[in-house]
């Protein structure tokens, strides 16, 4: 049965790589739509390749412009925008398959479409739980969406719980999470190496190729801090069930810790290939280009605790778990706003962490965050406020 599928956020690394694996299997995978933000020169490209349907562009000029070349071009491709486009594509009536890899944000509006119109639904945007967790998972829930998550770890997590479950039942005889990172480029940097970190060194990662925000996030830790919160929420499991596992080699994605003693893990090479794969053909396998992992060569496996004092955006996101309420929307505002400050060199980096403090201690997280209006309203709020530290720097 050939599969219909909505890719939102196409010429980001998720979008390019499923695409990468789609490219191998056209006889099962249709592409209806395809969605960015500016990059139109990219998605010229994806559709003069895929020819979708529907092209959308987060933002106005850039759709226009997208217009205008696919029009001389002769394509027959319909351009939308806006957030509205992105919500229209996610809910298509004949797509069965949405991708969700906008980063950020910007992502929750047209993932939370796609719970709403029952698809199924391969999670690479983890700001949609980390938002709107108790909401997102209702909505799952209550429209008989199917939730597969895309992010390594996760898909890992997936991967290693029985039957393939996404949700962890209390007589599963799970005992503990083991959430994998990689410590990112600066996993022995002392305080003083990190206050000269620059935005060129940060998007440098090691093992992963990511853009520029996640490869920020990586570095600080932030990344893993939500990946927390994902896990609490996609899986149902309690924040002291979660353990981070700093793990070099980017080997093993993740393990799942049984009553029994036994721990399970899933490995592979640090290719987003292989979720995606997994996530597309569920609970089937497809190929997905990437090279079978070579144990001689990866010849030993590191692992460590995380240093809460180097990496302090990761405390701060348990803490914003504890303190629930609105705290991991406004953690999340203000990394955004504080990662975007500081690629453009207006802040240190190690004034991230203490910007998102700033706003914590700024905002009450007692806010009712029940419907979409009043999360988005939270999400505005902190962001006004992590702005104005930013203009006094």
């Amino acid at each position: 049965m050939s599969r219909v599928v909505t890719i939102l956020g196409s010429t980001g690394s998720i979008g390019k790589s499923t695409l990468n694996v789609i490219s191998r299997h056209t006889d099962q995978y249709h592409v209806r739509a395809l969605t960015a933000n500016t990059d139109v020169e990219a998605m010229v490209q994806q559709c003069q390749q895929w020819h979708p349907q529907f092209a959308v562009m987060r933002d106005e000029s850039s759709a226009q412009q997208l217009e205008d070349v696919l029009r001389r071009q002769g394509s027959v491709t319909q351009v939308l925008s806006g957030v509205q486009g992105l919500c229209q594509v996610a809910a298509l009536d004949d797509v069965d398959t949405v991708v969700a890899g906008i980063v950020g944000a910007a992502g929750l509006l047209p993932s939370l479409a796609a719970a709403e119109a029952g698809k199924r639904i391969l999670l690479a945007n983890k700001e949609a739980l980390v938002m709107s967790g108790q909401l997102f998972m209702d909505a799952v829930e209550k429209h008989q969406a199917e939730l597969l998550p895309v992010d390594s770890e996760h898909n890992a997590i997936f991967q290693c719980l029985p039957s393939a479950k996404t949700r962890v039942a209390n007589d599963s005889g799970i005992s503990k999470i083991l959430l994998t990172a990689s410590g990112g480029p600066f996993r022995t940097f002392s305080n003083e190496q990190l206050a000269l970190v620059t935005p060129e060194q940060a998007i440098t990662h090691p093992n992963w190729e990511m853009g520029p925000k996640i490869s920020v996030d990586s570095a600080t830790m932030m990344n893993k801090g939500l990946e927390v919160i994902e896990a609490h929420w996609l899986f149902d499991v309690a924040l002291d069930d979660i353990e981070v596992v700093v793990h070099p080699q980017s080997v093993i994605h993740s393990m799942v810790s049984y009553a029994d003693g036994s721990v399970l893990a899933q490995l592979g090479n640090p290719d987003m290939r292989t979720p995606i794969a997994h996530a597309l053909a569920f609970p089937d396998r497809i190929t997905s280009g990437v090279e079978p992992l070579d144990i001689f060569e990866v010849a030993k496996l590191e692992f460590e605790k995380p240093d809460f004092q180097r990496f302090p955006c990761l405390r701060l996101c348990y803490e914003a778990i504890r303190m629930g309420g609105s705290a991991s929307i406004v953690l999340n505002a203000a990394n955004e706003m504080a990662v975007a400050a500081f690629l453009d060199n207006k802040i240190s980096y190690t004034d991230i962490s203490s910007l998102i403090e700033q706003t914590f201690e700024s905002m009450s997280v007692d806010e009712d965050v029940s419907t979409i209006e009043n999360i988005l309203a939270v999400d505005a709020r902190a962001r006004d406020i992590v702005g104005e530290y930013i203009a006094k720097k």
